[in-house]
């Protein structure tokens, strides 16, 4: 038997009596073995249209013997039962069953994501979880729901929006600091475009100094970084020789020794025809040919940077952020809705 999550919600109708029907259908589910309820959590709307209703929100602790995609169709069948219209995304519901965790299994296809992508900066989730599974694993980050909970819950928390070249961060990050009234903090020098070791360790002591632990802020509302000191060696990777690199590496994890770990990092994530339209301005009727065949030529480097940040956030090493949230920025409007939403969720 597999040990399950599932959260619930509704912000449509009679929300209480849908949540408890949900329940309901859940505890008589042949292969379903119904073992704990949270209680009910009236919060806000994250993202979605403007003038929604507040949602009851709770989870379910459940074993079952049905297989990933057979307990997804279960809970779809309950929806179904409720009337769950699914035309708009983040839109209101009657009833909305989403599963977060099936056991250690860790999986991603068009129909089914686990864990649960966004789950480990929304509150209105953890919470619920926390009450009755507190030190249950996540597998995508190997720590308890709790430590989640606890991450999002420090006073003045660190967010990093990070991507490669193309793919919008310094944007997204602009943006929800302005839409979360957040502080903004970005990048004091650029990541050097050459093999110059010493310019590399000037711009990770630039980069570590406000991040410094002595100094950091003690404002009332988070920190929206649009860097990650922790990665600039990646971007290292294609300028600097083995040796030269092992040495920076070195540099950076002792700087890196007293400043703030990022709580949260979203990584912006695009295709390379994204990314080369974006670097060389080539789109909307703005073409140049130089800029194109320039950032044609650049596609192949912010790929595999792209590649190593992936790889280095999924590593679990010490400083490795406990919260990932990955977005796909190939429409920047969307992105920085998804964004700006898994940072409000956090509040």
């Amino acid at each position: 038997m597999a040990r399950c999550l599932v959260a619930c919600g509704s912000n449509l109708g009679a929300r209480r009596e849908q949540l408890d029907r949900a329940v309901e259908l859940l505890r008589f589910m042949p292969g379903v073995s119904l073992e704990a309820v949270s209680r009910y959590r009236e919060t806000q709307p994250v993202g979605g249209t403007a003038g929604q209703q507040a949602y009851l929100n709770g989870a379910c602790l459940i074993e079952t013997d049905l297989a990933p995609r057979q307990l997804l169709d279960a809970l779809s069948a309950v929806e179904n039962t409720l009337l769950r219209e699914r035309t708009q995304r983040w839109g209101p519901r009657t009833i909305d069953l989403d599963l977060l965790i099936y056991d250690d299994v860790v999986m991603d296809s068009p129909e089914l994501t686990l864990p649960h992508p966004r789950m480990t900066t929304r509150r209105f989730v953890l919470e619920p979880c926390v009450e009755i599974a507190p030190t249950l694993p996540h597998p995508g980050c190997g720590c308890t729901l709790r430590d989640l909970l606890d991450n999002i819950s420090v006073p003045h928390p660190l967010v990093a929006v990070v991507g490669a070249a193309g793919t919008g961060a310094d944007h997204v990050a602009a943006t929800i600091a302005e839409a979360t009234l957040s502080r903004l903090l970005t990048a004091p020098a650029p990541a050097p475009d050459d093999a110059d070791p010493a310019a590399w360790r000037a711009t990770a002591q630039a980069w570590a100094e406000p991040l410094e632990t002595a100094r950091w802020h003690d404002t009332d509302h988070p920190t929206v970084a649009d860097f990650w000191l922790d990665g600039l060696p990646v971007a290292a990777t294609r300028h600097l020789d083995a040796a030269s690199l092992a040495a920076f590496e070195a540099d950076v994890a002792e700087l890196a020794a007293n400043t703030i770990v990022p709580n949260v990092v979203i990584l912006l994530v695009a295709e390379a025809d994204v990314i080369e339209s974006r670097l060389g301005d080539c789109a909307g009727g703005r073409r140049n040919a130089v800029a194109c065949q320039s950032a044609a030529a650049a596609v192949p480097a912010a790929l595999a940077v792209q590649e190593r940040l992936v790889r280095r956030l999924r590593s679990r090493s010490q400083r490795t952020p406990r919260a990932l949230v990955t977005v796909d920025a190939r429409d920047l409007d969307r992105a920085t809705a998804e964004a700006a939403a898994a940072v409000e969720a956090m509040l």
